[in-house]
């Protein structure tokens, strides 16, 4: 049973959705409007092992230690990322409990990158921009004895970096629609 308060207040969001431009196309959600072209395409930051997708910016472990710094990454991961509260990014070894595998065990040093620019830092991600990332990946990568600290870090050094464990990868095969599961679904 409706009150008649109730009926008079879905009168009044309802025209005022009319009045001020709400009444517009929808997105499928149902939500908002539907995405511009550009917004799609600045939607996936993805970044492939390949690193095809890395964008312009520079930066060596020596700025890195500045960029861990001033953006508080120390909070999370101590003042040399091997201390914690939060997992360490320097050193370490893999752990099946928490399903953890060091930088040291990635094996594409663009997926470094990728991680960083997009989950980080853990309470504003995506706010570091190309460069701060490069630095920060490259500091992280000298930390644990994989590059040289005046190595630069772009999009055409940083896929050509030797990660140790590389090797121990193997690609899985490209999935399609039609690839068997790896796994039967029971009843």
């Amino acid at each position: 049973m409706y009150t008649r308060s109730a009926v008079l207040l879905t009168g009044v969001l309802t025209s005022g959705a009319v009045m001020f431009g709400h009444a517009q196309e929808v997105s499928p959600s149902g939500l908002g409007r539907p995405p511009s072209a550009t917004e799609l395409r600045d939607w996936d930051l993805s970044v492939g092992p390949d690193g095809t997708e890395l964008p312009e910016g520079t930066g060596t472990a020596k700025q890195g230690v500045l960029v861990f710094t001033r953006r508080g990454c120390a909070t999370c991961h101590g003042p040399t990322g091997r201390e914690g509260p939060a997992h360490a990014l320097v050193g370490g070894a893999v752990t099946r409990s928490s399903n953890y595998f060091p930088i040291l065990y990635w094996p594409f040093a663009p997926s470094v990158w990728d991680y960083i620019r997009r989950a980080m830092p853990y309470d504003r991600p995506g706010h570091l921009t190309p460069d701060e990332v490069y630095a920060l990946t490259a500091f992280l990568l000298h930390q644990n004895g994989i590059i040289g600290e005046d190595d630069v870090m772009d999009r055409d050094s940083l896929p050509k970096v030797q990660m140790p464990h590389r090797n121990d990868y193997t690609v899985p095969e490209v999935w399609t629609p039609d690839h068997p599961r790896g796994f039967r679904i029971l009843p």
